[in-house]
């Protein structure tokens, strides 16, 4: 009986350090993702209700990102505040690491002549594209440094600040309370930080740079938080799986979090 219940938490623990890899690794591929392709394009969402035009313009980099909310959410929710706010530092050294590689690749043989004031090619150079992209890169990393530490360490603390006030319960208010508060904050970094450092923002001359940036805040974070009030349905379904899965439940997580060790290794 003993061994039996032995090879039982040996089982939980593997299916949670699965789980975690899994979780972190989506998390950092998103962030991959979204620092290279963030603001290469900019798609028109906009749409008309009642005679009105809403505006939704948004790079393509916003289209990934709630999806590392998610991710960290349910981090915190299982593994607790220190394995989440370790995934966010974890990420941070991503954003370096790519910045790092795109740069040391630019200055690599061979010798393309570029443009002092746009640093970019002849637009008919086959490395036109790469440049293009390293200096959207360098403007999205820096800004995304910024804004994701800000942003997702708010994340984080909210959510444990909401699990801690409501003492585990209501998973839909702890969820939306820190995410949407935080993707206010991650948005207007970074949009700020993309118009003082890469210049990739598609303004106009039509209208003040002012209405123009305020307009893109407002789009991006409008899809946002759309997003996060949608991910509550995922939300809820990870953790009550996952809690089957892992063969405990939210009452137990709430007074501990999980840990990789099963019951006969810890002792």
């Amino acid at each position: 009986m003993k061994v039996d219940l032995s090879l039982a938490a040996d089982r939980y623990a593997q299916r949670r350090e699965r789980v975690f890899l899994l979780l972190a690794g989506l998390f950092l591929g998103t962030l991959g993702i979204i620092n290279i392709l963030g603001i290469s394009r900019f798609i028109d969402l906009s749409f008309t209700f009642a005679d009105f035009n809403i505006p939704m313009i948004i790079p393509i980099g916003v289209l990934p990102y709630p999806l590392t909310f998610l991710c960290t959410d349910i981090i915190s929710e299982f593994y607790g505040k220190q394995r989440a706010n370790g995934v966010v530092w974890v990420g941070l050294i991503v954003n370096l690491w790519i910045l790092l590689i795109i740069w040391i690749a630019g200055y690599l043989p061979p010798h393309v002549p570029l443009d002092p004031v746009t640093s970019l090619p002849d637009i008919a150079h086959r490395d036109y594209a790469f440049y293009r992209i390293r200096n959207f890169t360098t403007g999205c990393v820096i800004g995304s440094m910024l804004a994701y530490l800000a942003a997702q360490l708010l994340d984080v603390h909210l959510f444990h600040f909401w699990k801690k006030v409501t003492n585990g319960k209501h998973l839909w208010l702890r969820n939306n309370a820190s995410t949407l508060v935080s993707q206010l904050v991650d948005t207007t970094i970074v949009i700020l930080a993309t118009y003082y450092f890469s210049d990739g923002l598609p303004l106009t001359s039509e209208s003040s740079v002012f209405s123009q940036i305020i307009t893109l805040i407002l789009c991006c974070y409008t899809f946002k938080a759309i997003c996060a009030l949608l991910d509550t349905i995922p939300f809820y379904l990870a953790v009550f799986g996952l809690c089957r899965y892992f063969g405990t439940n939210i009452k137990a997580i709430t007074e501990k979090p999980l840990s990789f060790h099963s019951v006969s290794a810890a002792s």
